[in-house]
């Protein structure tokens, strides 16, 4: 299906042709349950951000099988898999911290 989507939208990239599987019936925002889902108030949709990461925190796991605790500049956690830390300083800080020679010792 083509949709015939805002030009604010359009602007963005999103693309207006869906699956007829992902499409649902309109329902209304109801502003008093559910404030803020106007589409401009979503003033960063399609907008990519860079986040610095500040350290990493902890590990789980072994070698480059381990999940890492990453927190960024904002102060977010997440978990992320050895390959997407595997680039980072961080990575480097945290095993020196360790006193582990490289992720293999880990």
């Amino acid at each position: 299906f083509l949709l015939d989507l805002p030009a604010s939208l359009k602007q963005r990239g999103i693309h207006p042709a869906f699956h007829a599987h992902l499409l649902r019936l309109h329902v209304p925002n109801d502003d008093r349950r559910f404030p803020g889902r106007q589409i401009e108030q979503v003033s960063d949709l399609g907008r990519l951000e860079e986040w610095s990461v500040s350290r990493i925190n902890d590990h789980q796991g072994q070698g480059t099988d381990a999940l890492f605790e990453v927190e960024y500049s904002t102060g977010d956690r997440v978990w992320l898999p050895y390959h997407e830390v595997s680039r980072l300083e961080a990575i480097g800080q945290y095993l020196e911290a360790l006193g582990v020679p490289g992720i293999r010792h880990l």
